[in-house]
């Protein structure tokens, strides 16, 4: 029987819909993987096949792509999906990575100054920070011409609801190498501040990259006045 000829309640994709990966079994879930079987023997069928020939998960993880290739109704472009999935699953478990903390304005341009050196463009990001203001991720905003960008505050908050983050930096450059905060960089700066304090996130500073050096709006006194 195929896949779609079991009730929808018994069919894997279902199941993982309706009940999460953890309902299925180690054959269902390749079933989903693999999406679709050959003539006469099912996605289910060639999965349950590949268990009863490797025993374990951590067995098929260790499997030559080629080897899995061979097997009945998998072929190539399947056994890769395979190995490819098993190999997400071992790099999740690894130990995240030490997340760098951006406590004072030099650690922001530790991090952007060399990455914002070379740019011929104004652009926009904002770094999204957990609790003890260590970096969930960096999100350019928007990118503008040689000279400026349009920056909403809709869009520079996005990526930090996204990521649940509790404060964020916001940091841009001046292509003309001058790091000094033009009055619209203050009034952004002040719509800025009062979107975070609606959402909830702390805008902790706002950081200007110029060439070869930077300004903070902080360490100037101009952001906790704004």
């Amino acid at each position: 029987m195929t896949i779609l000829g079991l009730p929808s309640y018994e069919r894997p994709r279902e199941r993982l819909l309706s009940q999460g990966g953890g309902a299925l079994s180690d054959a269902e879930l390749l079933a989903t993987l693999l999406g679709s079987g050959t003539r006469g023997t099912s996605a289910l069928d060639v999965a349950r096949e590949l268990m009863a020939t490797y025993g374990d998960l951590p067995a098929l993880g260790r499997a030559e792509i080629a080897d899995l290739a061979r097997l009945r109704g998998v072929g190539k472009a399947k056994a890769c999906a395979v190995a490819a999935a098993l190999e997400i699953g071992r790099r999740a478990q690894k130990p995240r990575r030490e997340r760098p903390a951006m406590r004072v304005s030099a650690d922001v341009f530790a991090f952007y100054g060399p990455r914002m050196a070379h740019l011929t463009r104004e652009v926009f990001h904002v770094m999204c920070l957990d609790t003890k203001n260590r970096l969930l991720r960096d999100a350019r905003v928007v990118e503008g011409g040689l000279s400026s960008c349009s920056v909403l505050p809709r869009e520079v908050y996005a990526p930090a609801l996204r990521e649940g983050a509790a404060a964020v930096v916001f940091v841009h450059n001046h292509p003309s190498g001058d790091p000094a905060p033009s009055p619209d960089d203050l009034s952004l700066t002040t719509r800025l501040k009062q979107a975070g304090k609606v959402l909830g996130i702390n805008p902790l500073d706002h950081v200007i990259i110029g060439e070869g050096r930077y300004v903070s709006l902080v360490d100037e006194g101009s952001f906790s006045v704004l």
